[in-house]
């Protein structure tokens, strides 16, 4: 990308110059050749001097963006370029400054507002082949902006729906987690349950169930039933030989 500098611009007002102060001349020339060497801040202070001096002064505007530029502050070099590409009289000055707002904004990768200045540019100087090739350069960087806008937005899309799918497959798994421990529990519970029945029934059956004695227990019993019948039986005769005396006894002889 190619940016037309002062290199144009101090040929073009060069002619001119016996028409300004000496002030204004010495700092501009002062300001050139600090551009030329690489001071770029250094020049802004000498073309901003110049400005001082005349407000309105073109050359000194137009330098002073190329001096911004050079500093890489295309924010500030580009308003003073398009405020120049509205204002400024002559054709090269006016097709420079929109030329040159199309290189910051490209700079800026604002490249479908670059376009339009080049296109700004190329119908005040339609000749300009500068122009004409940084047209073409920003139309082809903007189109691969838009397809890797495009490209961001599918892999974002992609990437949500990954997402959403590992959620899905996280929630799955959880619904299946809980699905088995609660099948676990109803076993548990019916494990339990049949085993509380069958304890019942078991003791059910053993109270139904005569209850078990040892054989000397019953050979007691057994004993104690023969004793007691024994003793009733001798309490039955001396009862019946107590009454068989008294009716004896009653017999008037």
């Amino acid at each position: 990308m190619k940016i037309r500098g002062i290199h144009i611009i101090i040929i073009l007002f060069l002619t001119a110059t016996h028409m300004m102060g000496q002030s204004e001349k010495k700092l501009v020339r002062e300001g050139n050749n600090l551009y030329e060497e690489g001071n770029y801040q250094e020049a802004e202070i000498e073309y901003r001097k110049a400005l001082a001096e005349k407000p309105d002064y073109v050359k000194g505007k137009f330098n002073l963006g190329d001096a911004m530029y050079g500093q890489e502050n295309y924010e500030e070099s580009g308003k003073i370029f398009n405020e120049l590409g509205e204002t400024a009289k002559t054709p090269a000055a006016k097709s420079g400054s929109w030329y040159n707002l199309g290189n910051t904004l490209m700079n800026q990768q604002k490249y479908k507002e670059s376009i339009e200045a080049y296109k700004k540019a190329l119908r005040v100087n339609p000749d300009d082949q500068d122009a004409k090739y940084n047209l073409e350069y920003a139309r082809k960087m903007l189109s691969n902006q838009q397809q890797q806008d495009q490209n961001q937005d599918q892999d974002k899309d992609q990437d949500q729906k990954d997402k959403n799918k590992d959620q899905q497959d996280q929630n799955k798994d959880q619904e299946q987690k809980d699905q088995n421990q609660d099948q676990q529990e109803q076993k548990q519970d019916q494990k339990e349950q049949q085993q509380q029945q069958q304890d019942q029934k078991d003791q059910q059956q053993q109270q139904n169930q005569p209850q078990q004695i040892s054989k000397e227990d019953a050979q007691r019993m057994l004993d104690a039933l023969k004793n007691d019948e024994k003793k009733t039986l001798q309490e039955l005769q001396e009862q019946k030989a107590k009454a068989t005396k008294s009716k004896k006894s009653e017999i008037d002889w």
